[in-house]
Order: C-alpha cells, then sequence, then structure tokens
C-alpha cells in the first residue's frame, strides 16, 4: 500500500480513545434465575492529561489535544475474569442467539461467544469513531474488492488479550474454545493475496492506531466453495452467511443511492445532470476490526444492494406475474451475490463493472457526508485531500477517480478544474500486477451505455493527460509522440479529441504555384487502413488533398501554404477500450509496487513513459502480513519459543526483533524445542489431511506445500511434473535403492481454479489424478504421497503453515507481483524454494542465501529464454534445481 500521509506519534498501547466513556465490559450475571445486566465502571478521581499529535505530512501541520483521561483508563487496566465472561455467554445464548433455547451445542456456543467478544469490540469501537470525529483526523479509506479475513474469534480475543478468560469461561459451560471457533466459517469476502493482504493491513493500520477505515461488498455466496471429484474441480455456493454472520452490524440508517445507464442533460453554464436509468441502494454492514493491545478499533464497512419496497410489483404479482413482479429486487440484489462473476458474457461483464462502481460510490457518499459533517457548515472542499485519502487496492476501484469528479461538479458546483486538482491529491493506486491480462479494461460502448456521465469525465481526464503529454515534450517528433500515445492513453483505439486534432495541425511554407485545399477532418469519419506487412497500424496518417486547377491566380491576401493534418486512425476490427490501470496512474498521487523487484518493473516496463513523466508518484512499498494471526495466534507453539528466548513479546508488532534469535541459532536446546514445536504441528496436519481427504500421511515424511490460488504462471504444473518425474525414478529402483536414495515426502497442494479457467482446473484434475495414483501404489509407501486440500482459505492455510518444512514459491520470473504466503511460511521456520520473484528477493536477504532454495532463471531472462522457445531451442540444463 502507499505510504499514508500522515503519522501519529501517540503509543499504540495508549491511544486516548475514552476520554468520556466509563464503560470498559458488558457482562451478565445471574441471580434467582433472573438475567441481570450489569455494568462494570472505572474510578475517575485520578486524572491526568495527554497529548496526542497528528502530523500530516501533506500540509506539514500538526493538531494537538490536551484531553483529560482517567490515569486508570488504559486497555490494560480491566480485565474481565471468566465468570463475568461466561455470564455474558449465558445471556447472548438466552436472548440475542439464533438458534433454538432447548440445548447449548457448539454452533451455538460460537455465536453467544462472538457476540459476546463483539460487545467489547463495540465500546472500542464506538470509541475509535468518536475520537476520530472529534479530532477530525486525516483517515485513509482502504477501498478492496476483496477482503480474506478468516475466522474471527480467536482473532478478536487474541488482540483483546482475552484467550485465557475465554478459554475457561467455555470450559465452565462445558465446551473447548478451540472446537467453538472451529464452528466460524470463513468470510467469504476474497480469493487469493490481494484480499488476505488487504485483512492484514487492516489489523495492522488498527494496532498502529492509524486512522483507517476499509469499503468493500458484502457477497451473500463469496466465490465459491470448492469440493473435488473424479472429475476435478466442482463449484458450488458458498454458504457462509446461511446461520448469519454475529460479527457484521447492520445500519439501516446509512444507504445511499447509486445509478446506472440513464442519460446526461447538459444545463445553464455547461452544468451536467444524469438522470434517469435504474437506481438501487448500498445499504452499510459494519465489521469491528481490533488491534494488538490498543483500544483501537477500526471499521470494515461493507456494502449490500436492494432496491426500495415500492419497486415491488404489487399488481403483477398479484395477476400471476410473479418473475415480473420481483424482477427489479433481483437485479439489484444480485450485484452483490458472488465475488467476481464470471464476464464471459455481456451480462457477466455488466455485472461485474455494476459492482465496482456500487462500491466506488457509495464509499464515496460516504466519506464525502463524513467530510462535511466533520466540518459543519463552514466546508472547504480544497481541504479534502488534507483530511482524505483513498487508497486503490488494484484496478477494481478506479472508477473512484471519476466519481469524485462527478460528486464535486455535478453535486457540489466545482468547476473542472478545482475538482481535477482536488482528485489527484486524495486518490493513491496500489498496482499488484504486470499481467497484461489482469491489468483492467473496459469496453467503451459497455462504460458508455451503464455510466453515461463517468464515460465523459474518462474522454474529459484522457484530454488532460494528451495535452500534458504535448506540453511536456511537443509534438516535433510525430513517431515518438504516436509510440507515447500508445502506450499512455487512458483510452484505446478511441479517436483523438477534436481539441487536440488541431493542435496537431502543421503549417509548412510552400511555393504559391502549388496551393492546397485545407481539409475538415471529422472524427466520426475515421477509417482504418491495413499494412500488408501485418505489422501495428501507426496512429496517424498524413492527409493531402490536391487543389483542383483555378483559371485565376491566388490573391495576395490569400493564404498559399500548404495544410496538412493529422488524422488519428481507429481499426474497427479492434474494440475500443477504456484502460483502467493507466487512468489510475494519471488521476492519483502515488503509484506503488508490492515487492522491489516488481515496482522496478511497474517503472521500467508497465509504466515506463509515466514514470518519465512523473517520478515522484512511483514508490515501492513491499507487502506484508500480520504476525498475530500468522504467527501468534496460529502456532503458538512456536510463539512461546520466541518470547522465550528473546525475552519479551514485543516482537508481535516488531518482527525486527526476531533477529536476538541469531545469537542462539546453534544452541542446542533450542534446536530441540523448535524441533518438538513443529513436531507437534505436523502430527496436527496429518490428522486434518486424514479428516478432509481420507490419505493417510506419515508425520515424519517431509512436508513439501504449495498453496495458492491456481494460475499457469504460478507453476503449479511445473511442480506435478516434477512428483510424476521422481515417481517414475521411485519405480525403477528397488525398495531398498529407493529407502536410501528418497527422503519421504508428502506434497501438499491446496487453491481455486476459477470457474472459468479451463486450464487451471485440468491442472487440478491432473494433480489429483496423480495423487490417486501414488497414494494407493503399495511399492512407494509413505516414501511419497501428493494430497490436493479442496477449498483452500485462510482457516486451512493456518493449519497447514506451522506443519510446512519446504515451501514452493516458484512463479515465473517477473510475473509474481509480490506474494504474501511465502512470508507466513518463512515466518514459521519454514525452508523456501522460490524463484527470484516478487517478495522472494527481499526474503532471501533477510534469510541468507544458504536458507533458500533459488529455482529457476532470472527475471531478467526470461525474455531470451522465450525467444528461444520460439525458436526450437531447448536448454535443459540452463534451469535445473540449485
Amino acid at each position: 500500500m502507499a505510504a499514508l500521509p500522515f503519522s501519529t506519534t501517540c503509543r499504540h498501547s495508549n491511544s486516548p480513545l475514552h476520554h468520556n466513556s466509563k464503560t470498559s465490559f458488558i457482562g451478565f450475571s445471574q441471580r434467582n434465575n433472573i438475567w441481570q445486566l450489569f455494568v462494570i465502571t472505572k474510578s475517575n478521581s485520578r486524572r491526568a492529561i495527554r497529548k496526542l499529535c497528528v502530523k500530516n505530512v501533506t500540509s506539514d501541520k500538526k493538531q494537538e489535544l490536551e484531553e483529560p483521561l482517567n490515569e486508570q483508563d488504559t486497555f490494560n487496566e480491566f480485565v474481565p475474569d471468566s465468570a463475568s465472561i461466561a455470564s455474558s455467554i449465558k445471556f447472548h445464548a438466552e436472548f440475542t442467539s439464533p438458534f433454538s433455547p432447548e440445548k447449548f451445542e457448539l454452533n451455538k456456543a460460537f455465536f453467544a461467544t462472538a457476540e459476546s467478544v463483539r460487545d467489547s469490540l463495540i465500546i472500542n469501537w464506538n470509541a475509535t469513531n468518536d475520537y476520530y470525529e472529534r479530532m477530525n483526523v486525516k483517515q485513509a479509506y482502504y477501498m478492496s474488492m476483496e477482503y480474506l479475513q478468516g475466522r474471527a474469534l480467536l482473532n478478536a480475543i487474541g488482540n483483546l488479550q482475552l484467550s485465557g478468560p475465554y478459554a475457561e469461561a467455555l470450559r465452565k459451560l462445558g465446551h473447548n474454545l478451540e472446537d467453538v471457533a472451529n464452528k466460524e466459517p470463513d468470510a467469504a469476502l476474497g480469493n487469493g493475496g490481494l484480499g488476505r493482504l488487504a485483512s492484514c493491513f487492516l489489523d495492522s493500520l488498527a494496532t498502529l492506531n492509524y486512522p483507517a477505515w476499509g469499503y468493500g461488498l458484502r457477497y451473500k455466496y463469496g466465490l465459491f466453495k470448492q469440493h473435488i471429484t473424479k472429475d476435478g474441480q466442482v463449484e458450488v455456493a458458498e454458504n457462509w452467511l446461511e446461520m448469519g454472520n454475529p460479527w457484521e452490524i447492520l445500519k439501516n440508517d446509512v444507504s445511499y443511492p447509486v445509478k446506472f445507464y440513464g442519460e446526461v442533460i447538459s444545463g445553464p453554464n455547461g452544468s451536467k445532470q444524469w438522470v434517469g436509468g435504474e437506481n438501487i441502494l448500498a445499504v452499510a454492514y459494519d465489521v469491528p476490526i481490533p488491534g494488538y493491545k490498543t483500544r483501537t478499533t477500526i471499521n470494515l464497512r461493507l456494502w449490500s444492494t436492494k432496491v426500495s419496497p415500492e419497486e415491488f410489483d404489487l399488481q403483477a404479482y398479484n395477476s400471476g406475474d410473479h418473475a415480473k413482479a420481483y424482477a427489479v429486487m433481483k437485479n439489484a440484489e444480485k450485484i452483490c451475490y458472488v465475488l467476481y462473476p464470471g464476464d464471459e458474457s455481456i451480462d457477466g461483464k455488466t455485472l461485474r463493472l455494476k459492482q465496482q462502481y456500487t462500491l466506488c460510490s457509495a464509499s464515496l457518499q460516504d466519506i464525502f457526508a463524513r467530510f462535511e459533517r466533520r466540518l459543519g457548515k463552514r466546508v472547504n472542499w480544497d481541504t479534502l485531500p488534507d483530511k482524505v485519502v483513498v487508497q486503490m487496492n488494484d484496478t477494481h476501484p478506479t472508477l473512484c477517480i471519476p466519481e469524485i469528479i462527478r460528486i464535486l461538479v455535478d453535486v457540489k458546483g466545482l468547476s473542472w478544474e478545482k475538482a481535477w486538482n482536488i482528485t489527484k491529491r486524495t486518490v493513491a493506486y496500489t498496482n499488484h500486477t504486470i499481467l497484461p491480462e489482469a491489468l483492467e479494461k473496459w469496453s467503451l460502448t459497455l462504460l458508455q451505455d451503464l455510466l453515461p456521465r463517468h464515460m465523459e469525465i474518462i474522454r474529459k481526464i484522457d484530454e488532460e493527460l494528451i495535452n500534458e503529454i504535448i506540453s511536456e515534450y511537443g509534438i516535433d517528433d510525430l513517431d515518438l509522440f504516436q509510440q507515447r500515445l500508445k502506450k499512455m492513453r487512458i483510452l484505446e483505439n478511441i479517436e483523438l479529441p477534436n481539441s487536440v486534432m488541431e493542435l496537431l495541425s502543421i503549417t509548412e511554407e510552400t511555393p504559391a504555384v502549388d496551393p492546397v485545399k485545407e481539409i475538415d477532418v471529422d472524427d466520426t469519419d475515421v477509417k482504418a487502413t491495413e499494412k500488408e506487412d501485418g505489422d501495428d497500424d501507426d496512429d496517424y496518417e498524413v492527409v493531402e488533398e490536391e487543389q483542383e486547377e483555378d483559371n485565376e491566380e491566388p490573391s495576395v491576401e490569400e493564404d498559399t501554404s500548404n495544410k496538412i493534418e493529422l488524422k488519428f486512425k481507429v481499426d474497427p476490427k479492434l474494440p475500443m477500450m477504456v484502460r483502467m490501470a493507466n487512468l489510475c496512474v494519471v488521476g492519483g498521487f502515488s503509484v506503488n509496487g508490492v515487492a522491489e523487484i516488481h515496482s522496478k518493473i511497474v517503472k521500467e516496463e508497465v509504466f515506463d513513459e509515466f514514470y518519465k513523466l512523473w517520478p515522484e508518484k512511483f514508490q515501492n512499498k513491499t507487502n506484508g502480513v500480520t504476525p498475530r494471526r500468522w504467527i501468534r495466534f496460529c502456532n503458538p507453539d512456536l510463539s512461546k519459543i520466541i518470547t522465550k528466548w528473546i525475552g519479551t513479546e514485543d516482537w508481535v508488532t516488531d518482527l525486527e526483533k526476531l533477529a536476538i534469535l541469531r545469537k542462539f541459532a546453534d544452541n542446542e536446546d533450542l534446536q530441540l524445542e523448535w524441533i518438538e514445536a513443529k513436531r507437534r504441528n505436523k502430527i496436527r496436519v496429518a490428522s486434518f489431511l486424514k479428516e478432509k481427504t481420507g490419505y493417510v500421511v506419515n508425520p515424519n515424511a517431509m512436508f513439501d506445500v504449495q498453496v495458492k490460488r491456481i494460475h499457469e504462471y504460478k507453476r503449479q504444473l511445473l511442480n506435478i511434473l516434477g512428483i510424476v518425474y521422481r515417481y517414475k525414478k521411485m519405480k525403477e529402483l528397488s525398495a531398498e535403492e529407493r529407502k536410501d536414495m528418497f527422503v519421504p515426502r508428502v506434497c501438499i497442494f491446496g487453491g481455486k481454479a476459477f470457474a472459468t479457467y479451463v486450464q487451471a482446473k485440468r491442472i487440478v484434475k491432473f494433480i489429483t489424478d496423480v495423487g490417486a495414483t501414488i497414494n494407493s501404489d503399495p511399492e512407494i509407501g509413505d516414501l511419497l504421497k501428493v494430497v490436493f486440500v479442496p477449498d483452500y482459505n485462510v482457516s486451512v492455510a493456518e493449519m497447514l503453515i506451522p506443519g510446512s518444512e519446504l515451501s514452493q514459491h516458484i512463479s515465473t520470473a517477473g510475473m509474481e507481483a509480490s506474494g504474501t504466503s511465502n512470508m507466513k511460511f518463512a515466518m514459521n521456520g519454514c525452508i523456501v524454494i522460490g524463484t527470484l520473484d516478487g517478495a522472494n528477493v527481499e526474503i532471501r536477504e533477510e534469510v541468507g542465501e544458504d536458507n533458500f532454495f533459488l529455482f529457476g532463471a532470472r527475471a531478467q531472462e526470461i525474455v531470451g529464454l522465450r525467444k528461444e522457445r520460439v525458436e526450437g531451442k531447448v536448454n535443459l540444463k540452463r534451469n535445473k534445481t540449485t
């Protein structure tokens, strides 16, 4: 994520949030079988003054708050005991649980426990938001189509430092905390690293007390639940909301209109009004996100879509036309049904674009309403960039840029110049890929139809960009100008604006004996010409027209120059597209890659012309993961060892302290403890694999793991082909030779193939078929096993990663932007085998070359290797593992 343009000097464990609140915990006690609410309060006798300084890097101004606080009003001042927690759980089981009262089974215990935890979160959550309002802090808003959160219960009570009391309370109620936590379904709000990164960011932002919110969509069915059959992957709807979600809070009073289709009407003084079309409502569902050992609890606001009840056609329903009666309602609701709906059809593309605009429009309306509320009656829109930063997680929220301009110009009455300037100082963009197919492009026709006002704005931004290119570089070298436009324009295969065409008119002095007529260029009458050699067409052609002979001599006053006009060519065989990544770069103040090597490629290859024009915009922010979830909570055995040998638990928020372990690296006691912790984790993994797949594996074998989204560039196919080769070599040997030459190995795969990605689904089937063959071969036995774990998600990762010993990260060099699972494996004491790609480069620098198995070619070698392959040259020795 791009650097947030604010910083805070407050200590995260003492953030001044509860300035007035005396309530620290809500619990329940039972007296004579009557549940009574009691509130534990704190003494207000001792007062202290704490000063908070918030620094705004953009304006370099300081806001200071002298706020009277209870000296004892800190996070750790009150810790509820197991008895009060048990009473709270009983209350929720009795009065708020969505289950019948007769039994207190695990599902009911989970809901009651979660709602008990939520009570504590809401207190800090309300206080955090109240503090942001009073201080009018600069706030970061993280826009993401995905949030791969995982289970929330253990993470929440861990961050609240209440794991022990909750475990004891549930024991008193007849349940085990781990069993109760396992009943929580993973929130189906994301798919891969993009969504997991977003969730890790929110955790870290809260832990570090940064003023921030997340915005996303509340998907009813998520991506899909993955089943593995003899035919490979089968997708079924995810049912994570079937029993409800105890963490979310519906905000019926927070909803915003979102419009599609319609038309744009021009008014007096050039004003625009977007009218007609289809109207829906986006309704807010809030999820509190607690920080670790801090009272800061930030918000993830998810939007669900609906229409007002008046849209229900009661007359059609009563006449028997039921489909017509609720068609409008279903059309609105389906926007938030599925994450990444298949976009092979025009309906699929339209639905996905509706999702993206719904996220942008509802979120920005909410942000602007908050901005206005905090300023009161004196709203100065020039100060918006001093109070708001919108971070776009990849290109999915790109429509934030034209939407900000639309609101400022059409609704708030600002001029184009002022709105465009404000937008460019408010929005930042995180690039997550260099793959051309992943750099989003949308059909101009679709955008024009669905969002006509936004298409006008995008055309205007494109025109502004072209004018800036001309201003910076001039047009003396037309070939170079043409090349720049090919790479930099937001609009692809679309005529140049008239204003630019006029700028490109060239006048040359010629003899008066050869006059020519001036031709008018009509942008709508542009035809493409094809070159016979098949090369790319030039974007411009010189058009000359001879003047018919005239018997009269030209007058002295007549312009006898030869006028040449450049005519932009549109190829009717190619689609007219809008390049969203280019729009992000043009409209944002910051563009960041997510690993050192990725950011270098972004600057030197993907957006090289933009980098030359605006080098100050580009920066690197290597991705990260939260050590709370990915060591402290998912691997308690290792966590205890680290804390013991480092002598402090500060490493949980400062991983640099792990370097202290280096001086104990050769200590045999530490090594034995480390090995024993790994062994216990592997036993758990073996039990998990048997439960999920039926395969029995030997926990003494090496666990070799590749878990991530199934994609050709991630090269699961290469991995399984290597396993096939290993199996083939094993079969050629005797039992004694096999035992001497091969270390027992369990090869574990996991990940979803997108439903319409045929080749990825074939890879899944191939892996499962290979596993079925090898695992049933009695000659091989425990020397080699292949297991594909179905429905890979955060909870599965939390089980597998602590027990892994070798982790595969072998994407083609230069194609993996960052990767975050490699970090999780490395943090849990797992050796990585990987290419010098993404964050692998930096991990290798940190752990040392001796602790990283380097695989494959470097990024700079890939182009040459592809050329050799095309030419039929293959060098088998080049890519051997070292």
